[in-house]
């Protein structure tokens, strides 16, 4: 699935599933709070790297990434163009 069909998908979900009512600052929200749910599985992780908690990372990873989707649903951003641009400003950046 490239960028384009998880966006698409993450708006027929959210339709389906009354998502779609929550606002652009209630869905920032939600996204902080799995960014804490996230930050919270990498802590247990660098502590007891075990397959479960790899794998309860990787959903918490899953559920970062849907909100930054609905978000740019929300917006009216195309992520995957976005993608697109910003990988081209970033071969013409330098970082020092």
């Amino acid at each position: 699935m490239n960028a384009a069909e998880f966006q698409q998908y993450v708006k027929e979900f959210s339709e389906i599933k009354g998502f779609d009512t929550s606002t652009i600052e209630q869905r920032m929200l939600y996204l902080m709070t799995e960014v804490g749910e996230l930050s919270k599985e990498v802590l247990s992780v660098s502590f007891h790297p075990d397959a479960e908690r790899k794998e309860n990372l990787g959903y918490e990873m899953y559920d970062v990434v849907w909100n930054i989707f609905d978000l740019a649903n929300k917006l009216g951003i195309d992520l995957e163009q976005a993608f697109k641009r910003k990988l081209k400003i970033n071969e013409q950046r330098t970082w020092e």
